[in-house]
C-alpha cells in the first residue's frame, strides 16, 4: 500500500501567496481582527491551528504527518509531540539536525514518545541544515550509537561497569549505554534521509529505511536505481520517498487559475505561471510561493491522481503531500485524490475506520 502524510507549516498558514502574509494561527503577525476572533492573549495560537491541521490529516485518511525542521519556526520536536498527543493512527514523522543534541538524547526523547504513541514516530535528519564537509560522517555515527544505545539494556548497578553499549568514534563516545526499565524494548524510530548526492545516497544505503527524494525537470529515476545498487551493495532494500506541493481542483482550468492567482500576486508584471515548466502536470514555481520544493503538481484530481500512480509504479512507495492553506487542501487531498491515486489501498483504510 502506498503511503501518503502531510507536510505541517512551521511559520503560520493562510491563503496568501507570500509566505511572510500568512499569519493564520498568530504567527508572524496578529490574528485577523473578527467576531470569532479571541481578542485575549494567548487565547488561540500557532499551536491551535497545527493541531487543526494535524486532525484534519487524520480525519482525512492520511496516513501521517512530517513536522519540518526549521530554524526559524516553530520547534520540531514539540510540534511531534503535540501530533502524536492529539491522534490515534498517524504516524508523526520529526525532522530536526544532527546537532540538536547527542544521539543518547534523542534516542531518549524518542523512548518516551514510542511509549506514548504506541510506535508511530519516524525520523528524518536535516542533512541540509549542515554544511559541513564531514556531516555524512556525523550523520552515521550518530545512527550508530542511537540504535546502540536504544538495543542494549545495561544490567550492571549504577556507578559499576556491566554489559551495555560502548562506542568510541570521531565525533561520539558512549561508555556502558543502553535504557533500563520503560524505555527498553520499543520499537526504533523508522530512519528517512534525503538528498540526490553520492554521498547522500551512500549513506542512505547503509543506515535509511526510507529515502526521501525531491523532483527535479530531469526526474530522480537515475537517482532511485544509484540508491537502488548501493543498498544491494550493502544487502539491504531502501523504500522510496517523493515530496510534492500539490494544487489539484475539480479541473485543470480551476487549479491553474488557483496557481496564476497566486504567482499574480507575487510577480503582477511577470510571465504567466504556466510557462515556468517542466509540464507534463509538473510545475516549477513552487518555491517562490514558498514551498521548499521547486517542482509539484497542478492539475485537475484525475490528472494529479494518475501522475502519482506514475511515481508509484516507478517505485515510490510514500509520498509527502504539501498546500495551503492546510486544513482545506488536506480535506481536498482526502476527499477527492487519495482514492483516486491509490484505490485499493484507500478502499482499505476506510475499511478499517
Amino acid at each position: 500500500m502506498t503511503e501518503y502524510l502531510w507536510r505541517l507549516p512551521a511559520r503560520g498558514d493562510g491563503r496568501r501567496a507570500d509566505p511572510r502574509r500568512r499569519h493564520r494561527g498568530g504567527f508572524g503577525g496578529p490574528a485577523p481582527a473578527s467576531p470569532a476572533t479571541d481578542p485575549r492573549l494567548g487565547r488561540f495560537g500557532p499551536f491551535d491551528d497545527l493541531h487543526q491541521i494535524v486532525d484534519a490529516a487524520e480525519l482525512a485518511g492520511l496516513d501521517g504527518v512530517l513536522a519540518p525542521y526549521d530554524p526559524l519556526g516553530e520547534e520540531s520536536w514539540i510540534v511531534a509531540g503535540g501530533a502524536l498527543r492529539a491522534t490515534r493512527h498517524a504516524r508523526v514523522i520529526v525532522e530536526f539536525p544532527t546537532d540538536f543534541g547527542t544521539p543518547v538524547y534523542a534516542a531518549k526523547i524518542s523512548a518516551t514518545l514510542q511509549r506514548l504513541s504506541a510506535g508511530r514516530l519516524g525520523w528524518r535528519l536535516a542533512m541540509d541544515a549542515d554544511t559541513a564537509d564531514d556531516r555524512y560522517a556525523r550523520a552515521a555515527e550518530f545512527l550508530d550509537v542511537a540504535r546502540g544505545v536504544w538495543n542494549a539494556e545495561p544490567v550492571a548497578a549504577a556507578g559499576f561497569r556491566g554489559t551495555g553499549f560502548d562506542y568510541a568514534g570521531e565525533f561520539y563516545e558512549v561508555i556502558d549505554g543502553g535504557f533500563r526499565g520503560i524505555l527498553s524494548g520499543l520499537p526504533f524510530p523508522e530512519v528517512q534521509l534525503t538528498g540526490n548526492s553520492p554521498a547522500a545516497l551512500d549513506l542512505s544505503a547503509r543506515y535509511a529505511d526510507l529515502h526521501v527524494f525531491t523532483d527535479t525537470p530531469e526526474g530522480f529515476a537515475g537517482a532511485l536505481a544509484d540508491l537502488r545498487r548501493r543498498a544491494a551493495e550493502h544487502g539491504r532494500r531502501v523504500r522510496a520517498g517523493l515530496e510534492l506541493p500539490v494544487i489539484a481542483r475539480e479541473t485543470e482550468q480551476e487549479a491553474w487559475a488557483r496557481v496564476e492567482r497566486q504567482w499574480r500576486e507575487l510577480r503582477p508584471d511577470g510571465p504567466d505561471a504556466a510557462t515556468l515548466g517542466p509540464g507534463d502536470g509538473r510545475w516549477a514555481g513552487f518555491a517562490e510561493l514558498g514551498y521548499p520544493q521547486a517542482i509539484g503538481l497542478v492539475g485537475s484530481y484525475e490528472q494529479v491522481a494518475a501522475r502519482l500512480r506514475a511515481y508509484a509504479a516507478a517505485g515510490v512507495d510514500s509520498f509527502v503531500l504539501s498546500g495551503h492553506p492546510h486544513i482545506e487542501e488536506v480535506h481536498r487531498a482526502g476527499e477527492h485524490l487519495l482514492h483516486l491515486a491509490d484505490p485499493a489501498g484507500r478502499v482499505l483504510t476506510e475499511a478499517h475506520a
